[in-house]
């Protein structure tokens, strides 16, 4: 899958003892989780985001909707491409899994955004150059993590 054309933000990685499509797992349901909270509903109405509301088939594929988010592209164990958009901003979330040499696999979330305008900018000082956003990349990582690594 081609990733959007939008400015590269920031990438965050971490190795996870379990197999790729152990971690693809983990990842489909940790994103479920964590965007199925009361506090991302609220997040997700206040800045406006385009799919408001959990759909589609599960395992996640193309077409599936997490609130903030659209799968544009799906290829299990491999790469999971997510696009959104809201009033500030037209962004991607690429999660990319790659095998280890030692049978672990090193999961990555690749941000790519677009912030127009006076209000995107304020936003992307928010929740960009604030760490917000890291610090909430890292942690979905981390639970994707300690979920796949649970099941071994």
């Amino acid at each position: 899958m081609t990733v959007p054309a939008l400015p590269r933000i920031d990438t965050h990685s971490t190795v996870v003892a379990a197999a790729a499509g152990d971690v693809w797992h983990a990842l489909g349901e940790t994103l479920d989780r964590s965007f199925a909270r009361p506090r991302s509903a609220r997040y997700a109405r206040l800045v406006g985001v385009a799919d408001r509301t959990a759909s589609g088939p599960r395992p996640l594929v193309e077409g599936s909707v997490l609130p903030g988010f659209r799968v544009a592209d799906a290829d299990p164990g491999r790469e999971l491409v997510l696009i959104g958009r809201h009033h500030f901003s037209t962004y991607a979330l690429v999660f990319r899994l790659d095998g280890t040499d030692d049978g672990r696999t090193r999961l990555q979330a690749e941000t790519r955004a677009r912030f127009p305008g006076p209000l995107g900018s304020l936003y992307r000082l928010l929740v960009i150059s604030s760490g917000a956003h890291a610090l909430l990349t890292g942690r979905l990582l981390a639970a994707a993590r300690r979920r796949a690594e649970q099941v071994r």
